[in-house]
């Protein structure tokens, strides 16, 4: 590493000390994260920061281009929620500023840095960049607890009995569903031993999303899931310990149901659990049960939000006969 390259790391370490961030945000996988999204070369004047849309693999190449700094492809996920994470909290970047109805998985979900902090990073080294970073510092620090007492206002509760606290779950409709699987479809259909193993989030409360909003890593153990499966998991999973049945259940209100294709991966990835998979797909109504009836997978069930009494099973000749 040259010491163009170096003055510059050491440069964005000063402003992020500056900007509020922990110590952990200081680091250098930090300092050159806030130089990709500012598109700042080794020999580049900060005053010819740019602001553009970066997804995660683009700020990867940009410091393995410019500063000499290749990570392994895994370091991604480490990039988004140890770095970008922050950036955001603190108000330095904006998620999908071009479309911010964007879904939290998607592809080209993508990061740049907000307007004010370009301007507080073109006056380095020399103008008065260090008091106006400090001053960003405490007004985002104030933005950010309100906007978690709006969020929370807008919580989707799950209550249990076997719990002490409940689950927290972001606003919105999937969310919602996931909570009616949880209160209304396992206590009717699958018993009240059922004990709940996991549940997704499709987003966390400051807005950044999040892989789960609960996991009961000591019964995944127990009952030999493999560490791999909690990536790949469908939206809730509950285990019925007399039986020995573990339901995987989809909440669906705009992506697919369980497939033909889904259900042999699930199948493939759970073989050596040796446990009953009953798999769900769960909707919140006939309407968008229609919109993707076509492609859900035989020897798996269907249940509506708004009928709970019934459900509809895709299984052959097992429940014929007369009622």
């Amino acid at each position: 590493m040259n010491q163009d390259m170096q003055s510059k790391i050491d440069q964005a370490q000063q402003l992020l000390k500056a900007f509020g961030l922990p110590p952990a945000q200081q680091n250098e996988r930090a300092c050159l994260t806030l130089l990709a999204l500012a598109n700042l070369k080794p020999s580049d004047d900060w005053d010819s920061v740019t602001n553009s849309l970066y997804r995660t693999v683009d700020l990867m190449a940009f410091m393995a281009v410019f500063y000499l700094k290749e990570y392994k492809a895994n370091t991604r996920e480490t990039i988004r929620r140890q770095t970008l994470h922050q950036f955001m909290q603190h108000g330095l970047v904006t998620k999908n500023r071009d479309d911010l109805t964007r879904p939290t998985n998607s592809g080209q979900t993508n990061y740049s840095l907000n307007a004010e902090v370009i301007e507080i990073l073109k006056k380095m080294p020399n103008g008065d960049w260090k008091s106006e970073a400090e001053t960003h510092a405490i007004n985002a620090k104030l933005l950010l607890k309100a906007h978690k007492k709006r969020v929370a206002k807008t919580q989707v509760l799950v209550n249990l009995p076997y719990m002490v606290e409940p689950l927290r779950l972001s606003a919105g409709a999937h969310n919602q569903l996931q909570a009616d699987i949880i209160h209304t479809f396992l206590p009717q259909f699958a018993g009240e031993e059922t004990r709940l193993l996991y549940v997704g989030d499709t987003a966390s409360i400051d807005g950044t999303g999040g892989k789960f909003a609960f996991l009961n890593s000591e019964w995944f153990a127990k009952l030999r899931i493999p560490e791999l499966a909690k990536d790949k998991l469908p939206d809730v999973v509950a285990f019925d310990p007399e039986k020995e049945w573990l339901y995987l259940i989809e909440a669906v209100t705009t992506h697919g149901p369980i497939s033909e294709k889904r259900w042999q991966e699930l199948q493939t990835m759970l073989e050596s659990t040796h446990l009953g998979c009953v798999y769900v797909t769960a909707f919140p109504d006939r309407a968008t049960f229609r919109k993707y009836s076509a492609d859900v997978a035989w020897e798996t069930e269907v249940w509506l939000a708004n009928e709970p009494e019934h459900m509809i099973h895709f299984n052959g000749d097992r429940f014929l006969g007369p009622h």
